[in-house]
């Protein structure tokens, strides 16, 4: 098969999220593909808000830079664009600017020269606040309507983006593309899109691509894979002897992050699996076909917000009696009343969480078997309005846990074993989030590029 004979779209997917890193091996694999694009999910809200709120990476820059260096100095040798999507992990605008700051000084090192597209991902309050006058946001998931207020309190708000903005910035020829805040298969679906593919399997080899390898068994975050999209189907290509794609690995995948096995909500429309195929083909590459892309009514983008919540101060230990272990639970609940004694205006139910491992640590009240080990480890988590308020919860229920003195109790010298010192660990910042809703667009330019030369050799960018 040849791209003369047959029109082929090739995308290279070196890794599941920037700064997660490759093998080179793989990646030079894709490279002899001749892929056309070269395609990276940076980004996810999976861990938390902590990293929308505050504007940090929770990726490492080191990291980060090992991988885009790779990326683009191949996107450029075989003149083909490199894309990032959700920069800097969770993909406001200082995330977008920290991303292209290495971007930056990878030029500066490398004597790297060419267009950089920015695309920022923020939406301005007031245009989340005329959305709000005019009823077109709607709670996701949940039950909470948005307010003013929340807007005003939260630092910093994103939605994801689709692929037209990815497709403007290619059609400006953009070398590498940085974006904000994106739906996760925009960044290898757009330029293959605005060739003229198929959207509904454009947007699926995205949803699997933009996990690069995991969809591959075994599964890898911090390997490569290969799309290859035709008119009618596309195909994965594992690019390491030690993975192969099947029909279970692959389908399976495509109903990963979904609540509906068969459809997938995104910007402008769903994809509806229904129809799809997988066939098994040989090399360990499965083919897929039937995927559909059912536009939206009424186009919708979603909107992510977190919000400052207090600080947190926790405190981790082990336990090791067999008594105390057997009514632990009686245990904690009379040490947290004894901590609300203390401070009666604070509600330390809300204040106080804690977490048991050897127990239902993981899952909590959902946990179905709970069979206490024969030795615990707790997670003590403390809530403030400030620093100063979460470490005293925090000190006030360890110290009285410490000395607690429970039935049949011998050992006077405590009740607890701590690996660290000092035991309590202020741990700054909590963040929430506080928007998590459906915002219904109009013909706004929510997503403007700005592009940039991009000069190496120690020369300053125009």
């Amino acid at each position: 098969m040849t791209n003369q004979k047959k029109k082929i779209f090739k995308v290279l997917s070196p890794t599941a999220i920037l700064g997660y890193g490759f093998p080179k091996d793989s990646f030079a694999r894709g490279m002899a593909e001749k892929p056309d694009l070269i395609a990276v999910d940076a980004g996810s809200a999976d861990p938390g808000p902590h990293y929308l709120g505050s504007g940090k990476s929770f990726t490492n820059k080191e990291g980060v830079k090992r991988d885009l260096t790779i990326m683009i100095e191949a996107g450029l040798k075989s003149k083909i664009p490199v894309v990032i999507g959700t920069a800097g992990g969770s993909g406001a605008s200082p995330h977008l600017e920290w991303c292209a700051n290495v971007v930056r000084e990878i030029a500066i090192e490398n004597n790297f020269s060419f267009k950089l597209g920015l695309i920022p991902g923020d939406i301005h309050p007031v245009i989340i606040k005329t959305a709000l006058n005019k009823n077109r946001i709607s709670p996701l998931d949940h039950k909470t309507p948005l307010t003013r207020e929340t807007i005003e309190n939260s630092t910093h708000i994103v939605a994801q983006m689709g692929v037209e903005p990815f497709i403007e910035a290619h059609k400006n020829q953009c070398d590498v593309i940085l974006a904000g805040r994106a739906y996760d298969p925009s960044p290898f679906a757009a330029l293959p899109v605005m060739k003229g593919y198929d959207k509904g399997l454009a947007l699926h080899m995205g949803k699997i691509l933009e996990c690069a390898a995991i969809a591959a068994t075994p599964g890898s975050g911090s390997d490569c894979a290969l799309g290859i999209l035709e008119k009618d189907c596309f195909i994965l290509k594992p690019l390491s002897s030690e993975r192969k794609f099947t029909r279970m690995s692959v389908s399976a995948h495509s109903l990963y992050e979904k609540a509906d096995p068969y459809h997938l909500h995104g910007p402008g429309g769903m994809l509806n699996l229904e129809q799809c195929v997988f066939t098994q083909l040989e090399d360990g590459m499965v083919k897929v076909e039937g995927t559909i892309f059912e536009p939206s009514e009424v186009p919708t983008l979603k909107l992510e917000g977190a919000s400052l919540d207090g600080y947190r101060t926790v405190s981790i230990a082990g336990i090791r009696d067999s008594l105390m272990i057997d009514t632990i639970d009686e245990i904690l609940l009379d040490v947290k009343n004894r901590v609300q004694s203390f401070f009666p205006e604070i509600d330390m139910h809300k204040k106080l969480h804690l977490c048991i491992y050897g127990a239902n640590g993981v899952m909590g009240v959902l946990e179905p078997e709970i069979q206490k080990a024969h030795e615990l480890g707790i997670v003590i988590e403390a809530l403030g309005d400030s620093q100063d308020e979460a470490d005293t919860i925090c000190s006030l229920f360890r110290s009285t846990l410490l000395h607690y003195g429970y039935e049949g109790r011998i050992a006077t010298a405590g009740n607890l074993a701590f690996p660290f010192s000092p035991s309590d660990i202020p741990a700054g910042e909590v963040y929430r989030f506080s928007i998590y809703h459906l915002m219904e667009t109009t013909d706004e330019d929510l997503f403007p590029l700005i592009y940039e030369a991009i000069k190496g050799a120690g020369n300053e960018t125009d």
